[in-house]
Formats: C-alpha cells, sequence, structure tokens
C-alpha cells in the first residue's frame, strides 16, 4: 500500500532569470513545503520582485540541464488555474485595482483575472457566494458597495486579501503586504495574516520589513543579490549579525511576543 505524498507547494532549483540585462536570479534554490508558512527577507534589489513573478509566470528561468521548477508537483501550469490555487496579494495589483470599482467587484474580478467587472464578464451567483464569503471571512462586508477610491489604503489592501481568498486557494503569497499603510492598517493586515495562517491557509511572506513576520511563520529565508543566502528556523536566521550583514548597516532587534522589529 502506498501512503499518497502531498507535492510541495514551491521547488525551485538552481534558477536563473534576467531581467534586462542584469541576472535578477542568480542559482536560486527553494524548496516550501504544502502546509509550511514562510518569510522570504531581504533588502530591495535582491531578487524579491523576481521570484514573486517567476511564481506567478510573468518571468521565465534561463533554460538550463542543472535548473528546474515546479509549483504544487507540475511543472507546467495553466496561469489561470494557477491563480485558483495560489493566491496573489502584491502592490502591481493595488496599483491597478482603483478607481469606481467597489469592493465586491474587485473580489469577483478574481475570477476573470481582471482588475474590475467589465461588460464581457458573466458573474454567476457562485462567483457572488464566494465573493461575499471571502469578504465576510475578513470582516468587510461593508466595503461591498464602496469604491475603492473612497477606501483607506488599508481597507483596499484588505479587499485585495479577499480577492484572493475568494478562489480558496491552498496558499496565499503576500508581496510587501504593509507597504504605504498607516500603523493601524499595518496591523490589521499582520492580524489578518495570522488568522489565515491559523485557519489552515498557507502564508509565503515576501518583504524588507522584519515586523512584517507574524509569530505563525516560523522559518525564514534571507535572500541577497538573487540568492537564498540562509534559510531555517525564525529564532536561528533572525540574529542581528546576519540581519546587520543582510542589509548592510547596523542594526538593533527587539523580540515580544512572537514579534520582531529592527532599527
Amino acid at each position: 500500500m502506498t501512503t499518497e505524498v502531498t507535492p510541495p507547494l514551491l521547488e525551485f532549483r538552481n534558477l536563473c532569470v534576467m531581467r534586462g540585462q542584469k541576472m535578477a536570479l542568480d542559482g536560486f534554490t527553494l524548496r516550501i513545503g504544502a502546509d509550511e508558512h514562510v518569510a522570504i527577507l531581504g533588502p530591495n534589489g535582491c531578487g524579491k520582485s523576481t521570484f514573486i513573478k517567476t511564481v506567478t509566470r510573468e518571468c521565465y528561468p534561463v533554460v538550463r540541464p542543472d535548473s528546474s521548477m515546479a509549483i504544487l508537483g507540475e511543472d507546467s501550469w495553466d496561469v489561470f488555474a494557477l491563480r485558483v490555487r495560489l493566491g496573489i496579494v502584491s502592490n502591481d495589483l493595488m496599483l491597478s485595482c482603483t478607481g469606481n470599482a467597489c469592493g465586491r467587484d474587485v473580489v469577483l474580478s478574481g475570477f476573470f483575472s481582471s482588475t474590475a467587472i467589465f461588460p464581457h464578464h458573466t458573474v454567476d451567483p457562485r462567483h457572488r457566494e464566494l465573493a461575499d464569503g471571502a469578504l465576510a471571512q475578513l470582516n468587510i462586508s461593508h466595503l461591498a458597495e464602496r469604491p475603492v477610491s473612497e477606501m483607506s489604503s488599508g481597507e483596499a489592501r484588505r479587499v485585495l486579501i479577499a480577492r484572493a481568498l475568494a478562489h480558496k486557494p491552498r496558499a496565499l503569497l503576500f508581496d510587501e503586504p504593509c507597504n504605504s499603510l498607516d500603523l493601524a492598517a499595518q496591523q490589521n493586515v499582520r492580524q489578518t495574516m495570522s488568522a489565515l495562517a491559523n485557519s489552515g491557509t498557507a502564508i509565503i511572506l515576501v518583504t524588507h520589513e522584519l515586523a512584517d513576520i507574524v509569530p505563525e511563520i516560523q522559518r525564514v529565508v534571507l535572500m541577497s543579490r538573487g540568492r537564498v543566502v540562509a534559510d531555517g528556523p525564525k529564532e536561528e536566521i533572525l540574529q542581528v549579525e546576519r540581519l546587520a550583514a543582510l542589509f548592510g548597516v547596523k542594526v538593533e532587534m527587539a523580540r515580544r511576543d512572537g514579534h520582531y522589529h529592527l532599527w
């Protein structure tokens, strides 16, 4: 009798990805299990955005005999099918979801890989049910009819999280989730990440802010110059000496109730 083994969420081996003339990922290797909560931490310019775009198939690695990549055990994906299994909350998407679209329509747009509902889209009752369920899950049903242009940046960010959740994905990938948010909105987004992790949704957090790493994330990967330079348990990886070397400045760190802060 064979035991079915759940394939890893991501398995990248020795990837090289070019952005223009620059090698943005250089021999990048990373494996993330199906149910892990992982933070990828690094300074601006280290390749974090390219990693995300490689996951979402906006960037492709250079073909090499010693490299491979698989997502949920598959090395070839229809992009629309992938988005159902892996929800993305990114700054690029945040910039696109502006204007007169209301909260519900932004969430519904996830079923069409757009940023609003357009005349050629057909929204069926099941889509609406899932969208309203995702808004309710995040306690933001009151934003369903509100235009994005009238929302705070924190409210809009939570609507984007609902958009990613509407498909009931296996995992969520957060790209700098607290960027440009005020303190209250940052706390709200981090509490949402914690709640999702505790509900069984795998979390991949990509950030340069140590404070984004919620207590439920127990593994941290450090990136520098397109490579993984450290990977392991949070308490082992988040050390002052490592972080000072990563960011290239003298730093101090404090820890309280599973949260880390750097200055």
